[in-house]
């Protein structure tokens, strides 16, 4: 997908709010639709016949939801809560994209659990506020953090739904309004699943602009751009269906800008299919900060052990200096360097954090009593490449006997980081299984990188027999730096 200069300023701006721990997710109820939310319309479409009114003719949802209740009590609205969205079992591509990603801070006004489930199957431990009574106490560790604003399925009792609900929210619900108001006012959010005709909207937008006045941040939002064939009804002329398009459009900019008030900045987009490609390059380039180092030396020719030492270690500061994390499997030769160059930066630079610039995951060694270690060790490698964008492949052999043998794990590595998406730097001048895997890429190019004439130089340039450290480093370096902004 080529995309806007709107939408890739949004998604530079949101990557740097990730990075930061800034960043946090409103989720309406477009947002569970391609899983197969109910619509507001056809959740009360029943309890509107009841009340002998036809769901096409209102657009006031709550007030449907009001009279029922008025007439009928909360029974069947209960059980339409419940039992309509028990039947969500899976998050949508969308959930599970945020989920990989390092955003801690999630927002909603529905009632299924597709947010928390989706994060939990990431390995993530996740804290719910779902009453009041949750504020009291936080669980230790987590990973996120869900406010179910609007209440849960499994409490259809307390749901805010109906007019009196969203009366009395701020005195049932002041502890909500309290920390979306402290979020609002320390994160960048995006809202994903407003349609903006939303029953729920105006009562949300209202008491964002009650909370914070004017001293609104920049949040986004994702809009789908009112187009022509939407407006293609056979039973009217052309020039009426032209006439209800422009009205459309006005109406839609008018809404656009009417949105500024809340600080609320939209991202347009043709089709709500984009909405994945949009949030597939934010994880994507968030992953190429993530730099996996594939390597193993017996021996380090065509360099002597020093010059190996100096070059790796050289290399792990100054891609710690960029500040990108490095992960690691403590290959044989070369993890010690690898972490030695890490926390020299740290040290030097006081950096606070070493978890934010190193992750260490040394192979096992060990088969356990149901998984052979070569099972053990595919699946290591797999996690680890998982959440890396770029790898750098460096020397690549192992001793076997008597006998220096090429190291057949970082083949397997290769093979998983295509897999992965995850984008391969062989060093080729270091030898080993990096000089095979060297000339496999740069006999076809585009095949293995993106079309750019400066990455394509930087990556001939590291199989440059007799080049110096300084530029083989520089090469590598230039190469991570190019492929974050493609």
């Amino acid at each position: 997908m080529e995309f806007t200069s709107e939408q890739r300023t949004f998604i530079n701006t949101f990557i740097t709010e990730i990075n930061n721990g800034d960043a946090a997710i409103f989720a309406g109820a477009g947002f569970s639709a391609p899983v197969g939310f109910v619509n507001w319309k056809e959740l009360l479409r029943d309890l509107a016949w009841e009340l002998k009114l036809d769901i096409n003719k209102e657009h006031d949802l709550l007030s449907i939801a009001q009279y029922h209740f008025n007439k009928f009590k909360r029974g069947k609205i209960n059980n339409k809560i419940k039992n309509e969205f028990t039947s969500l079992k899976e998050g949508s591509e969308n959930h599970k994209i945020l989920a990989r990603t390092e955003i801690d801070t999630y927002w909603t006004t529905n009632y299924d659990q597709l947010i928390e489930k989706t994060l939990e199957s990431e390995g993530k431990t996740v804290e719910k506020k779902i009453r009041n009574e949750d504020f009291s106490s936080n669980i230790k560790r987590k990973n996120a953090i869900v406010y179910k604003m609007h209440g849960d399925k499994d409490s259809p009792d307390e749901a805010v739904l109906i007019k009196d609900d969203y009366e009395t929210y701020n005195d049932k619900k002041e502890l909500f309004s309290t920390a979306l108001r402290g979020d609002l006012l320390s994160k960048t959010f995006l809202f994903i699943g407003f349609s903006f005709d939303d029953p729920n909207l105006d009562y949300i937008l209202s008491r964002i602009k009650i909370l914070l006045k004017d001293d609104t941040p920049t949040h986004y939002c994702f809009f789908r751009e009112i187009s022509e064939p939407d407006f293609k009804d056979p039973e009217k002329t052309d020039a009426k269906n032209n006439e209800d398009y422009l009205y459309a459009k006005i109406k839609q900019e008018l809404k656009v800008e009417d949105l500024r008030r809340y600080g609320i900045h939209a991202v347009m987009i043709k089709e709500y299919h984009y909405i994945t490609s949009i949030l597939s390059e934010i994880e994507k380039r968030i992953k190429r900060r993530n730099i996996f180092i594939s390597g193993s030396a017996h021996e380090y020719s065509p360099f002597s052990e020093v010059e190996a030492i100096k070059l790796l270690h050289s290399l792990s500061y100054k891609l710690a200096e960029k500040q990108y994390k490095i992960i690691s499997g403590y290959g044989l030769g070369i993890g010690s360097t690898i972490i030695n160059g890490a926390l020299d930066f740290k040290l030097k630079s006081n950096y606070r954090n070493l978890d934010d610039l190193l992750l260490l995951r040394p192979f096992p060694q060990l088969p356990t009593e149901t998984l052979s270690l070569e099972v053990l060790r595919t699946t290591y490698r797999n996690e680890m490449i998982s959440n890396s964008g770029i790898a750098i492949f460096v020397f690549g052999n192992k001793l076997d006997g008597t006998d220096v043998i090429d190291a057949d794990g970082m083949w397997e590595e290769f093979e998983i980081c295509l897999s992965n998406g995850v984008v391969p730097i062989p060093v080729g001048v270091t030898g080993g299984v990096s000089k095979k895997l060297w000339d496999k890429v740069t006999t076809d190019l585009s095949t293995y990188y993106p079309d750019n004439a400066e990455l394509y130089k930087a990556i001939e340039k590291l199989g440059i027999v007799g080049a110096s450290q300084d530029d083989i480093i520089n090469n590598t370096l230039k190469a991570v730096n190019i492929l974050q902004k493609l």
